[in-house]
């Protein structure tokens, strides 16, 4: 009993915190109640002229007059009579199946008993005089002329366009709803709204900062921001003021985006989400209205974070270019300013940002008060890959002897969206190959899938072009192998891969921040070793070191014109990515042509340099191309066992024969 009365008052609880709700009306509702509306009338006209006007004659009306029944006629409007009975006499069809018996259908002087349709009223008195011949009381029966308005079809002329224009009147403001770009369900009148997505606290979010790897210093940096505002005593005790704003600033793919979805499921606060070009809009003023609407929704949430992603799509520098400016961009920007750090100085709202292009930006923006901290998110080091590995590899069924290490080390330069793709197309290859599990050969596929693009076997080749393309690998191979400063080199092929790579020479780039002349100087004489043995050995040059000239051309004008790596143009960078200067090349016409001639002289030289090499180690060269038309496939313990130990040893080579054991293995 207790039981069934708390039940009871349970659900009395439920009804009255949960009232019941009426039956919502949409507009698909109102489109069917017009349409009801139009047909009930169409029907409704043509039932009254069914029971007003049923299949009667001239004959029917004679044969009324000679049984005696006919008291009166009424003409209406020249075209119809209408019939009436004397008192007491049933009307027509009243036992028929259309009048059931006993319905009490008798006449009375309201209700004609039947019409009849006439053509003209010469006609009908022609007939009605020839019918007196043989019906002699025609003569004296009463006849009325009426003259009456058709008012169901004045109406209908009326309601029937106003219901149209009402349905057409839904219909176009429904559509501008959906499509206008308006926030809500309110359509165009909603348009300045904010778009942002709200994440109330308790919200349930599957990103925390356990799925963020290889971001150690961001996340120390972001998870003190969302400690701001769980225990801000903590910090203003000490008289310190909570941030304003972060900027997330880094490189496509390093997990900008990661790291905030991963605030939103910690911070036990509100979190709204919104993209840079969510305020761009067709309409003029609204990218404004909607920085106030966002900033308005977070005032009544404080203390809470709001989180714009992409934020260069509104927050380039104002003037720079007065041909590209946009006055719109500019104001939502404007607005932006003043919204973060005006005169109101709102507290309690952490504004994080994030982009890729930190150079663009408006210096406005950027300063202390609105962006507090700009929070750099580099590339991972081989230890940030390693646990970004382990997080991409939870959900896959990997091999037991997989190392994730080697995997770390051999993909250095990869970002974490690059290491995400790596490990599904590893997952991929692995199911394609009817696998149970993802082992070490697949990972090195799908790496190699990933650096040279799709393996095209079916590829048809010329046996000349072949060894072209032997001897053009032979020379990058053989080239680092000689050269000090050049990248260990892990496998070299002449299995076409991706669009233009015919093959390819993979290294081991060493992790390094700065790069001396002597290494960029390696890496060119190495990148230009196949060009330079076509022309030794076939003494002529191929189309297929295209990729390798644009490298060369872009390092050499860097060398030149950003690193001031020339004596003859000097200690001067011309690098300007803000374009500060106003000009898009801060030099006059003579520096051009000296920085031209140093880019051609330099990389004159290099060529020179690596050719001679390549001319003194030829037979090492010709080694390895018959051995690559042989095997498609090389690794650097197949070089130590043709042309010798290579001569300079680091500790990334022992990491490296590592991984030409695996490869040889795969």
């Amino acid at each position: 009993m207790e039981e069934n009365n708390q039940q009871n008052q349970n659900s009395t609880n439920n009804n009255e915190n949960n009232p019941k709700k009426g039956p919502k009306v949409n507009a698909y509702m109102i489109y069917g109640i017009i349409a009801f509306i139009i047909i009930s009338l169409q029907l409704m006209g043509s039932n009254i002229g069914q029971m007003t006007n049923t299949e009667h004659s001239f004959q029917d009306f004679k044969e009324a007059m000679r049984l005696g029944k006919v008291a009166k006629l009424v003409v209406v409007n020249n075209e119809r009579v209408e019939v009436y009975y004397k008192p007491g006499i049933t009307l027509p069809g009243a036992t028929s199946s259309r009048y059931p018996s006993g319905s009490g259908l008798v006449n009375n002087d309201k209700t004609p008993a039947f019409t009849f349709n006439i053509g003209s009223t010469e006609q009908f008195q022609k007939e009605k005089e020839e019918a007196q011949k043989t019906i002699p009381g025609i003569s004296d029966l009463p006849i009325v002329y009426n003259q009456q308005g058709d008012y169901l079809k004045g109406i209908q002329s009326i309601l029937v366009p106003l219901l149209i224009l009402i349905a057409m009147w839904f219909v176009l403001f429904r559509k501008i709803g959906i499509g206008g770009g308006g926030a809500g369900s309110g359509g165009i009148f909603n348009i300045g709204k904010s778009k942002a997505q709200l994440f109330e606290k308790g919200t349930k979010v599957s990103i925390t900062f356990n799925d963020v790897a290889g971001l150690d210093e961001a996340k120390v940096e972001v998870m003190e921001i969302v400690d701001f505002l769980k225990n801000p005593k903590k910090y203003t005790n000490l008289g310190g003021k909570i941030p304003k704003g972060a900027l997330l600033v880094g490189p496509p793919g390093t997990g900008k985006t990661l790291l905030a979805k991963a605030v939103a499921g910690e911070a036990q606060v509100p979190f709204f989400s919104m993209s840079g070009s969510d305020f761009v809009e067709l309409f003029v003023g609204v990218g404004a209205s909607r920085v106030r609407d966002l900033f308005k929704q977070a005032r009544e949430k404080a203390p809470c974070i709001v989180f714009i992603d992409e934020i260069d799509a509104i927050g380039r520098a104002r003037g720079k270019n007065v041909v590209m400016s946009n006055d719109e961009r500019e104001n939502t920007l404007n607005q932006m300013l003043v919204e973060m750090d005006g005169f109101s100085g709102d507290t309690g709202i952490i504004v994080l940002a994030a982009t890729n292009r930190p150079d663009v930006l408006d210096t406005a923006l950027l300063r202390p008060g609105r962006f507090d901290r700009q929070i750099s998110i580099d590339i991972p080091d081989v230890k940030g890959r390693e646990k970004i590995f382990d997080v991409h590899l939870k959900p896959i069924k990997k091999s037991a002897d997989l190392n994730i290490r080697k995997l770390a080390i051999q993909t250095p330069g990869f970002a974490g969206a690059d290491i995400a793709n790596i490990c599904n197309e590893a997952a991929l290859i692995a199911a394609r190959k009817g696998k149970e599990e993802v082992e070490m050969n697949d990972f090195n596929d799908a790496i190699d899938r990933v650096i040279g693009g799709l393996e095209k076997k079916n590829k048809i080749i010329s046996p000349d072009e072949k060894r072209i393309i032997a001897f053009h690998e032979a020379g990058h191979a053989v080239s680092g192998w000689y050269l000090e400063h050049a990248h260990p080199l892990v496998k070299v092929t002449i299995v076409p891969r991706g669009e233009a790579a015919l093959g390819y020479a993979q290294y081991l780039p060493k992790e390094m921040y700065i790069r001396t002349t002597e290494h960029l100087m390696d890496d060119m004489c190495m990148k230009l070793g196949g060009r330079a043995v076509e022309d030794i050995v076939f003494g002529k040059i191929s189309t297929g070191a295209l990729s390798d000239l644009q490298q060369v051309t872009r390092m050499a004008y860097a060398m030149i014109s950003i690193y001031g790596m020339s004596s003859k143009i000097g200690n001067i960078s011309f690098y300007d990515p803000q374009n500060e200067s106003g000009f898009s090349k801060p030099y006059s016409e003579e520096t051009g042509k000296m920085i031209d001639e140093e880019v051609r002289k330099l990389v004159a030289d290099a060529y020179e340099r690596v050719k001679q090499l390549l001319s003194d180690k030829i037979e090492s060269v010709t080694i390895i191309a018959e051995e690559l038309l042989k095997k498609e496939v090389l690794f650097k313990d197949d070089l130590v066992r043709l042309i010798g130990k290579r001569e300079f040893e680091d500790s990334m080579n022992s990491e490296s024969d590592e991984y030409s054991d695996e490869y040889k293995a795969a």
